[in-house]
């Protein structure tokens, strides 16, 4: 099963990529100890860490929400033919991501609203699809949420530094400035409400605009976290971060809220990066989070580039 119903809102899982992206524990999550790592293993392998290279695992994912009549997506993943010089697993891509959201039903010009939950190359890349040599929106109709504090972070205009380096390179000019020159984009501050199941809020700390989406519907809840988690070990430790947190101690503050938030209401939690079932309810446990029970998604099945 690749969807779930909360309340009046249907949520489909679709898939991009899953698989290893070419980074040990001790590189994607800097500061972390190999004796967590160690003590988590049974639970962080195969889905999450190969077992035979120690390479960290990843699924790139869209959201696909169905609400009070709109089709809605939450992240777009690499997207096909970017050119990535710093960050080549998500370069020159030719993946079936199109293919799979019509298989979930979901042709691109029947998409109302386009969430990126921020700006990080692996959550953009299918805002646009390369037409006669020039990048164009992938979703005519849609209108596409973008945090104002990543699209002004971003913009190589003014050249803010980064921890990422170069690794955003052509990110904003093939797969945000389009969008916005093309009349689809919104930029939102602090919150937005989407309708009345869903609404964005502002998470920074990953990114300087990175945010949330909150579901609640009919007594459900659910809260899908971007970037706040990369892999289960930090919901055991939350003050982990990866190695792409602009802000470190803005992320652990955005990360432990959000939990909390999730354990307190039973809300399930989906994260942008989670293979294997994909997301997750949380409980609190002793200063920390732990899992109490994986969504019944069956696990993600992708072909890898």
């Amino acid at each position: 099963m690749y969807e779930l119903a909360l309340g009046d809102v249907t949520i489909t899982r679709v898939g991009e990529f899953s698989g290893p992206v070419g980074m040990t524990p001790d590189v994607f999550f800097p500061g972390g100890t190999d004796e967590a790592w160690q003590r988590h293993r049974p639970l962080l392998t195969p889905d999450f860490l190969d077992p035979d290279t120690n390479i960290c695992e990843s699924a790139l994912q869209t959201w696909v929400l169905r609400s009070e009549g709109r089709t809605i997506l939450i992240d777009t993943g690499a997207g096909n033919h970017k050119e990535r010089p710093y960050a080549p697993v998500w370069g020159h891509l030719e993946t079936d991501y199109l293919e799979n959201l019509a298989r979930a039903g979901v042709r691109p010009e029947d998409v109302d609203v386009v969430v990126n939950t921020h700006l990080h190359l692996d959550h953009v890349g299918w805002n646009t699809v390369l037409r006669d040599r020039t990048w164009v929106p992938t979703f005519p109709n849609a209108t596409y949420l973008m945090p104002k504090a990543d699209f002004d972070f971003w913009n190589p205009a003014h050249a803010n530094p980064s921890v990422f380096g170069p690794g955003n390179q052509n990110v904003f000019e093939d797969s945000v400035a389009p969008v916005h020159a093309a009349g689809q984009a919104l930029l939102w501050e602090d919150s937005h409400r989407i309708d009345a199941h869903l609404r964005l809020d502002a998470a920074p700390g990953h990114t300087p605009g990175s945010s949330v989406i909150t579901l609640e519907s009919g007594g459900d809840r659910a809260v899908f976290v971007g970037d706040l988690l990369h892999t289960p070990l930090q919901i055991m430790e939350p003050d982990q971060n990866s190695c792409f947190c602009e802000d470190p101690a803005g992320a652990r503050a955005s990360r432990r809220r959000i939990l909390g938030w999730a354990a307190d209401r039973n809300a399930l939690v989906l994260p942008a990066h989670f293979g294997g079932h994909g997301a997750l309810e949380v409980r609190r446990d002793a200063g920390a989070f732990g899992i109490k029970e994986w969504a019944p998604f069956a696990r993600l099945r992708t072909d890898r580039p």
